[in-house]
């Protein structure tokens, strides 16, 4: 089946346009670099294997491992997002993702660890304003930043021109997928008269309160993955 809103998205995976993807996914993730393009290649590779398209009705689920650069790749070519219930997250803290037919059909992609840890020796230059800028906060000149955003455009339009054999392994797996995600009433909080999801609600001195108005515990993701 065919998507009229993905049309454009769906013509650069067949055509294997990766150039055309990456673009597109640097709208959604704000610029470029290499686990980006990662992320699109795994994300075309599957798709084109699985003989697949998304209407963002659950038809195809996509399990990544990591919350770094990669998945908004992995979320831009395939259609899975947190959004439409298509997108799961497991925090593995890997660079890797399965891709799966609602039949539990599925192709697992992970980055190899050789290929990887190779790419700094490959591209020292970026990787050191990366450390200086980024990993260490350090301060830097405008010039330096630019720079940085420039090498990391470059690296990723390179690293795309890579075969898919020499930087993920590929398995074809079967897996057991979560049933579709149920629809939920809305239940006013007694509190502070917000919405809510029925399943987030806490009763509580015989009130039912969000999650914020009883104090309670909560999971949130964030940069250092899922935590309390």
């Amino acid at each position: 089946m065919n998507n009229r809103i993905r049309k454009e998205i769906e013509i650069m995976i067949k055509n294997n346009d990766l150039q055309a993807l990456l673009y597109k996914s640097g709208e959604l993730h704000g610029h470029l670099c290499n686990y980006l393009s990662y992320g699109i290649i795994a994300g075309t590779y599957a798709l084109k294997k699985l003989g697949v398209n998304n209407t963002g009705m659950e038809e195809i689920i996509a399990i990544t491992e990591t919350n770094n650069c990669f998945s908004d790749g992995i979320q831009m070519v395939t259609g899975c997002t947190l959004g439409n219930n298509a997108l799961i997250f497991r925090d593995f803290g890997k660079t890797a993702v399965t891709i799966s037919k609602r039949n539990g059909i599925a192709i697992r992609l992970v980055l190899k660890p050789d290929f990887e840890n190779s790419r700094e020796e490959q591209y020292p230059e970026v990787h050191n304003l990366f450390y200086k800028l980024v990993a260490r906060r350090e301060s830097g000149s405008p010039e330096e930043y630019e720079k940085m955003m420039q090498l990391f455009s470059e690296m990723s339009l390179n690293e795309i021109k890579i075969s898919i054999t020499e930087m993920f392994y590929i398995y074809e797996i079967k897996i057991n997928l979560p049933e579709y995600a149920p629809i939920f009433e809305n239940i006013r909080c007694e509190k502070c008269g917000e919405n809510v999801i029925k399943s987030k609600i806490i009763e509580k001195d015989g009130q039912k309160l969000c999650v914020s108005c009883a104090n309670a515990s909560y999971l949130e993701l964030n940069g250092n993955g899922i935590s309390k």
